[in-house]
């Protein structure tokens, strides 16, 4: 569970209606048509910009923003490095047992290619071309969101323009000035919420998970490269190192 996320959200709504309590009731800002115009209008506007598919695939993408698969770049160095070791003592075949054991699917499907006996050119196409394909599934879902954040600003003006057109219409209504000036205000207040409390911010975290996941397959795609070309595993080590940050790097003395 991603603890940054969930305290962000909280941290973000409670100072949010906490200034509202101070100047009020929290009913003043309940307006059902600026929830309709704002919420609907949105979620209308991403299904016509984006096919069915791609926005389910971008609501079910907010799950990895609470929940958060730890990749631990240090420990997956050490095992390629102690794959790249027996590898070398016992021999390629030796890393089916390996191949079979873990849980990582990229790194199964790596070192079954490696253990087939395919070529490098062969296996790093492969390799690439799927992480190639998994970026571009990320940036499908990160785009519904940006566009939540885009479209929210967007359907709170229209709110704020429906509720002028309606109050300039009733000027000689008193009692009619004050709900339409409602919905041209709240349309605009949640518009902005949805836009800085869920759309651009779950964006952001998408961002920072695929670029996590990323680095985390690229490190054993490398990996399992050096050790097909018979690399010594400290080089190998001190390759993979090189691309990351210094608290992430494997150490042997570590």
């Amino acid at each position: 569970m991603d603890f940054a996320t969930i305290g962000g959200l909280f941290v973000a709504i409670g100072l949010i209606l906490a200034a509202m309590l101070n100047g009020g009731s929290i009913g003043m800002y309940i307006d059902v048509p600026s929830v309709l115009i704002v919420v609907g209008g949105s979620i209308g506007a991403i299904f016509i910009a984006f096919p069915a598919g791609q926005v389910i695939g971008g609501m079910k993408a907010v799950k990895a923003a609470f929940f958060a698969q730890k990749y631990s770049p240090d420990e997956t160095i050490k095992l390629l490095s102690d794959l790249s070791s027996r590898a070398r003592r016992e021999g390629l075949l030796s890393l089916e047992s390996a191949a079979e054991e873990t849980e990582d699917d990229f790194m199964k499907r790596g070192l079954q290619m490696v253990v087939d006996g395919h070529e490098a050119s062969a296996i790093e196409e492969v390799l690439f071309a799927e992480l190639d394909k998994i970026e571009e599934r990320h940036k499908k879902t990160i785009a519904v969101w940006d566009t939540v954040g885009a479209f929210g600003p967007a359907m709170g003006m229209i709110g704020t323009l429906i509720g002028l057109v309606q109050m300039l219409q009733n000027l000689s209504d008193p009692t009619a000035i004050g709900p339409a000036m409602a919905i041209a205000l709240l349309t605009t207040f949640y518009g902005s919420l949805l836009a800085n409390i869920v759309g651009i911010p779950l964006a952001n975290k998408l961002k920072v998970r695929s670029a996590e996941e990323l680095s985390a397959k690229g490190l054993v795609a490398q990996g399992l490269l050096s050790i097909l070309a018979g690399e010594n595993p400290r080089f190998m080590v001190d390759r993979l190192n090189a691309t990351l940050a210094p608290a992430e790097r494997f150490s042997e003395a570590a």
